[in-house]
């Protein structure tokens, strides 16, 4: 059972997260983009309509989960109020991490 589960984690996953409140202006992307560079991940994190951040990030499920924990966090001037999460099957299209442009 054991490996089960560190198989799992290890695997590659797609983790997709809105999240909402105080989070720009507050240098809210840079701080997910130097997080996920440093954690490895692939993927972008953009604006999106007011008060709300996206990003996409594919890797290991694990290291996406404490990525997660991290963006529920936020730098210290933002306040995250609200989080969506969804989990996909990574799809490998990503080569690094990027701010996109708002939508």
């Amino acid at each position: 059972m054991g490996e089960e589960k560190s198989i799992s984690q290890a695997a590659p996953a797609r983790l997709h997260v809105i999240v909402s409140g105080r989070v720009q202006g507050v240098g809210f992307r840079a701080y997910v983009t130097q997080s996920a560079s440093y954690l490895g991940l692939r993927g972008w994190v953009r604006n999106v309509g007011y008060d709300q951040v996206e990003t996409m990030a594919e890797g290991p499920r694990a290291t996406l989960e404490k990525f997660l924990e991290i963006v529920r966090t936020g730098p210290r001037m933002s306040h995250v109020e609200d989080t969506k999460v969804e989990w996909w099957d990574a799809s490998g299209e990503f080569t690094h991490f990027i701010v996109n442009s708002s939508r």
